[in-house]
């Protein structure tokens, strides 16, 4: 599992290093912009749904893409065997 999360940490940090610059352009242009949307949002509470989703669907990805990676390695031992 460590040789799998190894494999993965490139990936990620290359992922985390294209967003980041992105996210903070967004928060930008959101700050100057104050869409209604997000107003509301976060008046009646339900950013936090929002937010809840959009993490659960990214950590079953992550945990999808981990897995993915586990059987791979597998496989590759067993072909190499």
């Amino acid at each position: 599992m460590k040789n799998s999360l190894r494999k993965l940490r490139p990936a990620l940090l290359l992922l985390m290093a294209l967003l980041l610059p992105v996210l903070h352009v967004a928060a930008q242009t959101a700050a100057a912009n104050e869409p209604e949307m997000a107003d509301s949002l976060r008046l009646n509470g339900k950013i936090y749904v929002v937010v809840a989703v959009i993490t659960v669907v990214l950590a079953g990805l992550l945990f999808f893409l981990a897995s993915l990676d586990r059987k791979l390695t597998r496989l590759e031992k067993e072909v190499r065997d």
